[in-house]
């Protein structure tokens, strides 16, 4: 569970657990009759997605404090053995974390590849359906309709899984700012979490939807308010403990660059 909040009953539950995991899921996997997948390239947030899925139970949840600060140094580094060995999956109750390492293609630019681990949370169970019909999700690779108003009250941990599943931060050193940007192939999509961004707590002027050399969509955060947005995403996420820590820290650095430029 988080350490400041009981855990949510169920998935569909409004929760900021459940605002979190469903923004994962909708960024970057997907959702079936017979299962709910999501992907990150952190091993840490993929305990925290399995964690919130069910795959621990709730003292182990309870545990998580402990578990973060013993792996905050290396973000819970894995062995030079465990990464030769391509692939490893691990199962808890009913969800399973499979790691790979691949190479994936760039959002702006596909001509440009990049190798990482990818960790494949995937829940078993008729869930997807159930989501699909409470929240507007894709069921099957269909159309979705994106009805996020279930979850408006958590809209900070629901944007922070969207930035982490279909979200992009740099340092732009052209111009000495920090980028955040959003990318995916469903414009409706998008179009969708500019309008979160519109009515969240923060001041958060987006640029309008162009589409990417890959043929989807992105649109990005003006630079200047960039910094504001970030550090308002992140706020007290460690008291939760629902966030990324890899991109966390990437924000972290391109703020502080830019802050240096």
């Amino acid at each position: 569970m988080s350490i400041e909040t009981d855990a949510p009953t169920n998935l569909l539950d409004a929760h900021p657990e459940t605002a979190y995991f469903w923004g994962r899921v909708i960024g970057d996997g997907g959702v079936t009759t017979e299962s709910v997948t999501v992907r990150t390239n952190d091993e840490v947030a993929a305990d925290r997605l399995a964690a919130i899925a069910g795959s621990e139970s709730s003292e182990k949840r309870a545990g998580g404090a402990e578990r973060r600060h013993a792996s905050s140094e290396d973000d819970r580094k894995e062995s030079s053995e465990k990464r030769a060995g391509g692939a490893e999956r691990r199962h808890a109750s009913n969800a399973s974390i499979d790691h790979r390492t691949e190479e994936r293609d760039y959002a702006h630019d596909t001509s440009i590849t990049r190798t990482e681990d990818t960790y494949t949370v995937q829940l078993h169970g008729p869930i997807g359906d159930r989501a699909a019909a409470a929240f507007g999700l894709p069921l099957d690779g269909g159309s979705g309709g994106y009805r996020l108003d279930a979850l408006a009250d958590h809209d900070r941990q629901l944007l922070r899984g969207l930035l982490e599943g279909c979200g992009t931060v740099c340092f732009k050193s052209s111009s000495g700012t920090v980028g955040i940007s959003f990318v995916h192939d469903d414009r409706k999509l998008l179009e969708r979490v500019r309008g979160l961004l519109e009515s969240a707590d923060v001041d958060a002027p987006c640029g309008e939807l162009s589409e990417t050399s890959s043929g989807g969509y992105w649109f990005g955060i003006d630079d200047a308010a960039a910094p504001a947005v970030g550090e308002w995403l992140y706020e007290d996420s460690d008291a939760t403990e629902l966030f990324a820590p890899s991109r966390r820290r990437k924000l972290q650095r391109s703020v502080e660059e830019a802050e240096a430029y």
